[in-house]
């Protein structure tokens, strides 16, 4: 009996043994799998948000809904660069180009129509970097020449944002078979592109010569 009682003891000692063996080897793997899980996103890689657009159609309705954020807030920018303003010629461009933008925040809306969406407005972060700077502009030059240049320089960079912007939703339009939102965004791109050519003449003409001028003195 003893004999029986060591062998069974003997079995259930090993069987312990090899079950906790066993489960010793499951633990490295587990963690080797949680590592791989942690590592599967390449470092660097941009988190998108719940809400982020999973379709070019997508894409180019919030794009549209920027840069109707970005004119309605233009027209609100530009009349202040328009006071602050001294050079006759530029006043009457920035002024111009506000009567230019309301309409372009009309056929915005109309875009918005061709594709069976809304007229929405999201924040658009590039549009309020671009106003806040020629704010800036303002607030370190003098009244004068060169407050007109700062503020020509200003312009030009919203109007070089817009063209990129406006071409890539003409783009987009074109690629999604939305032709009549292309022909009212190619109308707008083709004014936006002649209001920089308005401002470098301005520049050129007058303006930065004058700015010189001031300077020297």
């Amino acid at each position: 009996m003893k004999d029986s009682n060591t062998k069974t003891a003997t079995k259930k000692a090993t069987a312990a043994k090899t079950t906790t063996s066993a489960s010793k080897a499951k633990t490295p793997a587990s963690k080797s799998s949680a590592s791989t899980s942690k590592t599967s996103t390449p470092k660097g890689t941009v988190k998108a948000k719940s809400s982020a657009a999973e379709g070019l159609r997508e894409l180019f309705v919030d794009s549209l809904k920027d840069i109707y954020w970005a004119e309605k807030a233009l027209t609100k920018a530009l009349p202040k660069m328009a006071k602050n303003a001294t050079s006759q010629n530029l006043i009457d461009a920035i002024n111009d180009h506000l009567k230019v933008t309301e309409g372009q925040v009309a056929r915005l809306e109309e875009v918005f129509a061709s594709v069976g969406e809304k007229a929405t407005a999201k924040k658009c972060d590039a549009m309020e970097g671009l106003i806040k700077e020629g704010e800036g502009i303002m607030e370190e030059t003098e009244i004068g020449a060169v407050r007109d240049a700062g503020i020509i320089a200003a312009s030009q960079k919203i109007e070089h944002y817009e063209i990129a912007t406006y071409g890539t939703l003409a783009a987009f339009a074109k690629t999604l078979g939305e032709d009549a939102a292309v022909e009212l965004l190619v109308q707008t791109l083709n004014e936006e592109k002649e209001a920089d050519i308005t401002l470098t003449e301005a520049a050129y003409n007058t303006i930065n010569f004058d700015a010189s001028e001031e300077d020297e003195e």
